[in-house]
């Protein structure tokens, strides 16, 4: 017996505060329907890769499933715009589940705080003068000093953003992987990064903090200043992205590797 798929008779849409995203809400309303999320059987959300981050973000604790649909810029993690046949459409998604990394900074000032970040927790320099970083694994210290504009660390989901970008490496959406990649490394120079599994807890302190501040970032919340920054991944939070057949987070991840 072929397995039922789901029906997804009440949609709430979200959009990003740009004409082209909003006249699609507005007609997509109007042909669908829009209930509140909090009685929505899935949540529709049309931009780009940002919005659908702070979507992820917003809804994290819902449980509701996540279809993207591109009306912004980067739409990597966006489906195709198109209107017909919506509800068709999402029932035959192929379901991806992420966890976001949590990420508990410390502060110069002596406050903390806690922020989940789906793409990756970043620390960067403040100053013209490189940041000089302490990384330990699972509370072993792997690398004594890092002198670099800063590090990161990338779920596989983010794996084809930032982390892309500072040489790091791609990593398929259902491995049990993390990975910590320098930003600009100085100091050691063939330092390139590292894989780890997704249970590993990082810790990245701050040498000679008021010297070389440094600035934690999970997503888009950012903590100035910070002494010290711990990093996990949340298997507690799971969210299921809904993706066109054919057009699925992980086919997009290996075409990504091949440069189309």
């Amino acid at each position: 017996m072929s397995p039922v798929s789901p029906t997804y008779a009440r949609i709430a849409f979200v959009a990003s505060p740009i004409p082209e995203a909003e006249e699609a809400l507005a007609r997509l309303a109007k042909s669908c329907g829009n209930v509140a999320p909090e009685h929505a059987d899935v949540i529709v959300a049309l931009g780009g890769d940002g919005l659908m981050l702070q979507t992820l973000r917003r809804f994290m604790r819902s449980g509701k499933p996540i279809y993207g649909m591109h009306r912004g810029t980067v739409g990597f993690l966006m489906n195709e715009y198109r209107e017909e046949h919506l509800r068709e459409r999402i029932a035959a998604a192929h379901t991806a589940v992420i966890h976001p990394l949590l990420m508990h900074a410390r502060a110069a000032d002596g406050s903390s705080r806690d922020f989940h970040a789906f793409n990756e927790v970043s620390l960067f320099r403040q100053t013209y003068q490189a940041a000089r970083l302490r990384i330990l694994i699972d509370g072993k210290e792997r690398l004594a000093e890092l002198v670099a504009d800063g590090v990161l660390l990338a779920t596989p989901a983010g794996s084809t953003a930032y982390n892309l970008s500072a040489q790091g490496p791609i990593i398929p959406i259902n491995a049990p992987l993390m990975a910590l990649t320098p930003i600009s490394p100085f100091r050691p120079r063939r330092w390139r990064g590292a894989l780890l599994p997704d249970g590993a807890r990082v810790r990245v302190e701050v040498l000679e903090a008021d010297k070389r501040p440094v600035a934690a970032v999970a997503d888009h919340d950012e903590v100035r200043a910070v002494l010290s920054v711990d990093i996990k991944m949340d298997q507690g939070i799971a969210m299921h992205m809904l993706f066109d057949p054919g057009h699925s987070l992980d086919e997009r991840i290996v075409r990504e590797q091949f440069g189309y």
